[in-house]
């Protein structure tokens, strides 16, 4: 017979399983002393650098997947976005950042409907050329995985 400590960990495994690519690393990564579950190493980096601007002082804060965008109007296919992070901006505005290794259809689908039933929601794409970038000019500072 199992445990309900046993059963939780299984459920888990079997989340953080479901949830994964190859070479993304899910799982849970220390942010700033918080213990957070991402679903590739590629967020949990992202998490580092933003919670570094928030420090320096560059953005008021950020949130991971606070919230999801519905299309009400989709009847079938994707009809939801639940973007990466939310980035509060010193100025009072509100952006949200996703983070993407490599563009599917699925993903390439949720952004264009953003941009139709969402078009005042500012999204900013983090892809290879930025990620890199910010790996180079910060990772090692910043004790990235």
């Amino acid at each position: 017979m199992t445990t309900s400590d046993e059963r939780l960990k299984e459920l888990k495994a079997r989340l953080e399983k479901k949830h994964s690519l190859p070479k993304q690393k899910v799982g849970h990564y220390d942010i700033g002393g918080v213990d957070m579950f991402f679903r590739s190493k590629w967020e949990a980096n992202y998490a580092l650098y933003l919670n570094w601007l928030k420090k320096v002082s560059h953005i008021k804060g950020w949130e991971f997947e606070p919230e999801k965008f519905v299309f009400d109007k989709i009847q079938f296919g994707t009809r939801s976005y639940l973007p990466d992070f939310k980035v509060f901006n010193n100025d009072g505005t509100v952006e949200y950042h996703e983070v993407k290794g490599y563009m599917d259809p699925k993903s390439a689908t949720k952004l264009k409907r953003m941009t139709k039933y969402f078009p005042e929601v500012k999204i900013v794409l983090i892809d290879k050329k930025p990620y890199y970038a910010i790996m180079r000019m910060f990772g090692k500072m910043l004790g990235f995985y």
